[in-house]
């Protein structure tokens, strides 16, 4: 296979002590003279690039990390390319900066369509190659290639999806007190004063810390009342700003996920009170589920990872485990399923086959496939087979991204120009929780989206 070219953008890659940003660095071996030993045929049609390196950045960490290096390390094998990965929760923060100063990675993993067209405007992204088109036009639906477009060039492919708006709980408590699974939410609601009027603990631990990034964990709650408050049509206005962030019904959404947030009877089970959510790390904020100190934790289905932080499999994800989750409920009973979600997208900084190379991997079902069966993530890819995934929970979630009768919505604050989704939407949650009105969140919101 070769690799279409496009326009020349030559952007050198710096060392990790360079950037400035505290890295986890994950490098696969490099072992061709053991390609014996590994079964070649799937990637021959990426060609062989001895000595050829390719860097890839993105917010990936910890065991998520290692995955995702173990997930191309045959094809670095078959094909000769050196993959070195590094992984930083400033990424988001950071990667416009280094790209303006030439220091980005040949390959950026970028979690927001609203940051992937920031870079875009700045004219420091290549375009994707056709085979990583050709792939995505086979493997994912239309609304997910848009995704990766911007002012109708197509730059990046996606790779790993999360369905949002999981409710996580223990089964065993569950069956012990009775509580049934609510199917809408006003029976949400129910269950939670239920579960605080018991006086035991508060139903809900929350979590919204993450670095640069604090309050993202938040938006995801309003997103998720946007859409069945108001359905997929109100949503779409409100991402676009065709209705202003502080329309009445964005109000609605602010206020009902209030009654839950900004409660002192309701949150922060096992953690203190309703001004911790702030400062607690959205990775261990639905931990004390386990021990008994809150009942109900919302965060998407990549959160699975965390109940085993140190990678073993302690704690069972399974309808009958340790851990399981139900989405969150609509409104009405009746009403068709509808999700919110994300996803990533490696653009590249640099025009080279060897890095098209590796993207167009990326975008093939045998890396879904790949990287699925290790464990802990799921893929929009139409190629993946839910039987590899790692967990009954996985598997639902990769059927409902696949059923074309699922209405799904990505992140909205993924979607918003990054001032507002990746600014002052993040800081807004922080404020709004910590006392400040919804009024004034929304109004301070709005007067942030830019002009044009």
């Amino acid at each position: 296979m070769r690799f279409t070219r496009h326009r020349r953008l030559v952007v050198p890659v710096v060392a990790a002590a360079a950037l400035g940003l505290a890295l986890t660095a994950c490098t696969g071996d490099i072992a061709n003279e053991d390609a014996a030993d590994v079964d070649c045929a799937p990637y021959e049609q990426y060609g062989t690039f001895e000595g050829k390196k390719v860097s890839i950045s993105g917010t990936i960490l910890d065991l998520e990390a290692d995955r995702l290096v173990e997930s191309w390390k045959d094809f670095q094998t078959c094909t000769g390319i050196e993959i070195t990965y590094q992984g930083s929760s400033e990424f988001e923060a950071q990667i416009a900066v280094l790209a303006e100063g030439g220091n980005a990675p040949d390959i950026g993993i970028v979690p927001q369509p609203g940051l992937l067209g920031r870079l875009a405007d700045g004219g420091w992204l290549v375009p994707a190659s056709q085979e990583v088109e050709a792939n995505v036009d086979e493997f994912w639906s239309e609304d997910w290639k848009q995704y990766g477009t911007y002012d109708d060039t197509f730059y990046a492919a996606p790779l790993m999806a999360s369905i949002k708006g999981y409710i996580w709980y223990s089964p065993s408590e569950f069956e012990e007190k009775g509580y049934e699974i609510p199917k809408t939410l006003d029976e949400l609601n129910a269950l939670s004063e239920k579960i605080a009027a018991e006086g035991d603990h508060k139903p809900w631990c929350v979590g919204f810390e993450s670095g640069d990034a604090t309050g993202w964990p938040g938006t995801d709650w309003i997103e998720d009342y946007m859409l069945r408050l108001h359905g997929a049509d109100v949503y779409d206005q409100w991402v676009t700003h065709g209705i202003p962030f502080n329309d009445p019904k964005v109000a609605e959404a602010f206020d009902a996920a209030g009654e839950i947030l900004k409660s002192d009877a309701m949150v922060n089970g096992g953690i203190g009170d309703v001004s911790t959510i702030v400062t607690e790390a959205f990775q261990t904020a639905g931990l004390p589920i386990l021990d008994g100190q809150c009942s109900l934790h919302h965060q998407a289905s990549f959160y699975e990872t965390f109940w085993n932080p140190d990678g073993g499999d302690a704690n069972t994800v399974a309808s009958d485990g340790s851990v399981f989750a139900f989405l969150m409920p609509p409104a009405n009973a009746d009403d068709p399923l509808s999700v919110t979600g994300g996803g990533e997208f490696p653009v590249a900084f640099r025009d080279a086959e060897e890095v098209e190379a590796v993207r167009a991997y990326l975008s093939s079902d045998t890396w879904a496939n790949n990287r699925v069966k290790l464990g802990g993530v799921i893929s929009a890819n139409k190629g993946l087979d839910p039987k590899n995934a790692s967990s009954e929970l996985l598997e639902q979630s990769i059927e409902i991204l696949q059923d074309p009768e699922t209405t799904f919505r990505f992140d909205g604050s993924d979607l918003m120009p990054g001032a507002v989704g990746a600014d002052s939407f993040w800081k807004g949650m922080v404020a709004w929780t910590t006392g400040q009105s919804t009024a004034d969140t929304l109004n301070t919101i709005e007067s942030s989206w830019p002009a044009s």
